[in-house]
């Protein structure tokens, strides 16, 4: 799946009809414009993976009860990172509609936009949690004996995929259409996005393998895949990558 430069393809979009008006390629999505925002956005891989990699014995020995007690420390740090870093839905699209008495921080948005915006998004990307796996069980996880196992693993997959790509881009569904056809501009969003994805599946490769390790057993693999691949992925679309497209054809 070579990349390819979303200024290059300008020259190849399709004519349109007279009188209306050319669709605009969406762009990447940018950090907040402070300081505090690019140092958390750099230190957030950091702390997840210390965070996994104090908890992997825990999670080899104990699949469900490490996911699930977990869960509450990786949405926290999940918060304080689209709180602190992403713009909520709707900013960079028009400006935020001014309150009397609200006082603004430096990005244009209220106090209370950026928190309630990570409510509604959290809300919003736990309601994936059971399509999510779907996805699992018709990839092949065990649907019989470990179910809460794919439904704890859906869980984290939410919060590190739905919940940041919920909050910046809400409902528009231009924006989701890209996203579920793997062409939107990469940036450390998206990228985790498609990193993670793809890290759980790559993580799945172990698993029938003759090895006889602990670690073999579901869903400990793609767990771990998730987290490296969106870890990756999110470093390379915010600076490698980043405003590139992905092109399957």
């Amino acid at each position: 799946m070579p990349l390819i430069d979303p200024v290059t393809m300008s020259a190849t979009t399709k004519t349109t009809p007279a009188g209306t008006p050319p669709v605009k390629p969406s762009l990447p999505v940018e950090l907040l414009p402070n300081d505090l925002a690019r140092i958390i956005s750099q230190a957030h891989p950091v702390v997840l993976l210390a965070g996994f990699y104090i908890r992997f014995p825990a999670l080899v020995e104990n699949p469900a009860a490490t996911l699930l007690s977990s869960l509450l420390l990786v949405s926290l740090v999940q918060i304080g990172y689209v709180i602190l870093c992403l713009p909520p839905t709707g900013q960079s699209i028009k400006p935020a509609k001014k309150v009397i008495g609200a006082k603004k921080t430096n990005d244009g948005t209220t106090p209370v936009a950026r928190p309630l915006t990570a409510f509604f998004a959290l809300i919003m990307s736990l309601a994936s949690i059971p399509l999510l796996t779907a996805l699992q069980i018709l990839f092949g996880a065990p649907i019989s004996t470990h179910l809460l196992h794919t439904i704890l693993t859906s869980s984290h997959v939410a919060l590190l995929v739905m919940f940041p790509l919920v909050y910046v881009h809400g409902a528009d569904g231009k924006k989701w259409r890209e996203i579920a056809s793997f062409y939107s501009p990469m940036d450390e969003v998206f990228g985790g996005a498609v990193g993670c994805f793809l890290g759980a599946w790559l993580g799945a490769v172990p698993i029938p393998l003759d090895w006889d390790r602990e670690w073999q057993k579901w869903p400990v693999t793609i767990v771990t895949g998730a987290y490296a691949g969106y870890m990756v992925g999110k470093m390379a679309g915010g600076w490698l990558v980043k405003g590139r497209r992905i092109e399957l054809s």
